[in-house]
């Protein structure tokens, strides 16, 4: 089988879904690789250092579609809401497509890729099981993510992170909140100890107070109910409006004291959870900074623009969309090495197997024969049309 990379159209996206070393595993699995010409130029990835790994290099899109019956994507059609309808002109009933889908968020374009007969597989939904964890696209993005947001932040604050005794004096560390000890507030965390801040983190979910300590932070516990805090997967669940309310008010007396927070919570398919409120943002020190990881999913602040940074009361608060794309070299390195391991795991003697029986392949397999097959994912699309 031929598994085709084409560029990706996203607005802003620069990763692309394979790099020569991630093709180059396919190819010595048994799968031929193609790549669109020019498709992994802004990650820093040269044409001919794809051909070097033995890929072959298709001069259009549309040659790439017709080449390959496997279409490996950083953002199919449900997750490039701008420009992934262009696609379904080239997609045929015997195409697989394997990539980001925003499978839970009810999008037309999902219906439409079903009704073109194309089985297409979802990398959200990798389940969070061992024998997926070099699958797992999420986690992947959610450390490069990490990682970017602490920098950044870092640039922007007007005070340096460390405590520095000076001939002029001696200059206080910084306060960094991560609020969400998931993969990315856990890299935030680790990024912003090694630049030398004072951090503490918070989290619904009692059960990572281990994993904050050990990489130096203080955890932040508040006289909250939080048994029923985790869902299965291990993300965090969603809880009621009269916990939210008690919530943002002990954590607003935490941020008040902050130079920084990063926000990372975020439920799958759902609108981020309102964690700084407008009066906690008024609280904080002038030339205080938020970076709101959650702002493609509305954000954890009250006051983000999404895609947008925009100042409140002295308080700058960034809210950038698709962070991973801004280390594309070594996102598409992970997300090349992910979705690589996925697609040889649906592979038998060269061949496509889809295993009905297998965890991985029924929770990730979002369309099929004409239909949507993922329960979730339809229950996502008849809230979305109830909620219009």
């Amino acid at each position: 089988m031929i598994a085709g990379v084409p560029q990706e159209t996203a607005v802003g996206e620069l990763r692309v879904a394979l790099t020569p070393e991630s093709a180059a595993a396919l190819i010595d699995s048994g799968t031929e690789v193609a790549v669109q010409s020019g498709a992994g130029r802004a990650a820093g990835y040269s044409d001919e250092a794809f051909r070097h790994r033995g890929v072959e290099i298709v001069s259009t899109r549309e040659a790439l579609f017709d080449r390959a019956e496997i279409i490996l994507q950083v953002r199919t059609a449900g997750a490039n809401p701008e420009h992934g309808a262009d696609d379904l002109k080239n997609l045929r009933q015997h195409h697989v497509v394997i990539g980001l889908a925003d499978p839970l968020d009810g999008r037309r374009e999902l219906q439409e890729i079903a009704a073109a007969g194309v089985s297409l597989f979802a990398m959200e939904l990798i389940p969070r099981i061992t024998r997926a964890q070099s699958m797992d696209v999420l986690s992947s993005m959610a450390t490069i993510a990490g990682y970017k947001a602490v920098l950044q932040a870092a640039v922007e604050l007007p005070r340096m992170f460390p405590l520095l005794m000076t001939a002029a004096g001696t200059l206080a560390p910084a306060r960094v909140l991560v609020i969400g000890a998931g993969v990315a507030g856990l890299q935030a965390i680790a990024t912003a100890k090694r630049l030398g801040g004072v951090i503490l983190a918070y989290d619904v979910r009692p059960a990572v107070k281990e994993q904050v300590e050990s990489l130096g932070a203080q955890f932040v516990e508040l006289d909250l109910e939080t048994d029923d805090a985790e869902d299965a997967g291990g993300y965090a669940r969603a809880q009621d409006a009269d916990f939210y309310s008690r919530q943002q008010q002990a954590l607003g007396e935490v941020v008040a004291e902050c130079d920084v927070v990063v926000t990372t919570a975020a439920i799958p398919g759902k609108p981020a959870p309102i964690l700084i409120t407008a009066e906690a943002v008024r609280q904080m020190k002038p030339g205080s900074i938020i970076f709101d990881l959650a702002a493609e999913r509305g954000g954890n602040c009250a006051l983000t623009t999404p895609g947008e940074t925009t100042t409140a009361e002295g308080v700058k608060i960034l809210a950038p969309l698709n962070v991973p794309s801004t280390v594309p070299f070594h996102a598409s390195q992970m997300y090349g090495q992910n979705i690589s391991t996925f697609l040889r795991h649906l592979l038998r003697d060269g061949e496509l197997h889809l295993d009905d029986e297998d965890e991985i392949t029924t929770e990730t397999l979002v369309t099929r024969s004409g239909q949507i097959v993922h329960s979730r994912v339809n229950e996502a699309i008849v809230e979305s049309q109830q909620g219009k």
